[in-house]
């Protein structure tokens, strides 16, 4: 009896997750019944074509079977598996695939996935509970249950600057709060002016910078109020899901008269304005953890 034919294959796939509701979500393309009779869901993504890139070949790829525009990460891992009797086009062969598996994410405002190719080897796209993946509700192909053992969300450490500036008005204290867009990780909710520090920025100077494209208004920086910092998992506004440690230097600042008055266009800040602190207090204004952290420490300047 002879060898039976060789088939290798390259092919590239994306691990795409996204958070709804508190709850992680992975992107799946069902694959259709001349593949696998049986239920079977894998990873969006295909063969990587002669000459071909492979991040343009998965790009392609995830759009064929999901419609959805991705982003694909610079780094894959590379999976290898050997399949000696592998029904093929309706004949047994002697099958090698190696898979190069990529992050990937798409825009927390995509639509619902659909199979835009006709006649491929999938026949339906999903998003899918991870949870039910790790309990085997949702049947896999082996190469999601490798490549989620690897893929975890993306750790990413910020730096960032923020201005307490304060002012009383009628014998009540007011703070300076912009509030995020939908861009940014909790959309509406309202936080102390200021962002991140670029590479080689004095924390003052990115600072200065950030108030006045957030609030219009010229910025002079004083002292440090101290150090805050947040780590949590969630959708980043490109998307991604991420493993998020943010190290927040608070200062206290003062700006120029005048309206505040949003000027940076497209941002993660949307609206700015004089907030009463008693409104902060009572959670009229549903403010970030770092506005009432600051608050907090202030109480206890003043007690002091």
């Amino acid at each position: 009896m002879g060898s039976l034919p060789r088939r290798q294959r390259v092919a590239a796939y994306a691990v795409i997750l996204r958070e709804r509701e508190g709850r992680v979500e992975i992107l799946l393309s069902r694959l259709a019944p001349r593949v696998s009779r049986a239920e079977l869901w894998t990873l969006p993504g295909g063969g990587v074509d002669h000459g071909e890139d492979p991040r343009d070949a998965l790009i392609r790829e995830v759009h064929e079977e999901t419609g959805l525009a991705a982003t694909v990460g610079d780094r894959a891992r590379v999976y290898s598996a050997h399949m000696p009797r592998s029904p093929r086009d309706g004949q047994l062969v002697d099958a090698h695939a190696i898979r190069l598996v990529y992050e990937g994410w798409v825009s927390p405002d995509s639509p619902a996935p659909r199979v835009v190719e006709v006649d491929g080897s999938t026949i339906e796209a999903a998003w899918r509970p991870l949870d039910d993946v790790a309990s085997g509700a949702v049947p896999v192909a082996s190469v999601v249950t490798e490549a989620l053992v690897d893929h975890q969300p993306f750790r990413l450490q910020r730096v960032a600057a923020y201005a307490l500036v304060t002012r009383r008005r009628g014998g009540q204290e007011e703070l300076l709060l912009t509030r995020l867009s939908p861009r940014a990780a909790h959309p509406g909710r309202w936080t102390l002016p200021g962002g991140g520090v670029d590479h080689g920025e004095h924390p003052s100077l990115a600072l200065a910078r950030e108030v006045e494209e957030e609030c219009g208004l010229p910025c002079r920086v004083g002292e440090l109020v101290g150090v805050h910092d947040t780590h949590f998992a969630g959708t980043a506004p490109s998307g991604r899901i991420e493993d998020y440690h943010g190290v927040h230097l608070v200062f206290r600042a003062t700006v120029a008269d005048g309206e505040p008055r949003v000027l940076e266009q497209d941002g993660t800040t949307d609206a700015v304005a004089w907030v009463l602190a008693a409104d902060i207090g009572s959670g009229e204004v549903d403010v970030l953890e770092l506005v009432r952290w600051v608050l907090d420490r202030e109480d206890v300047a003043a007690e002091e």
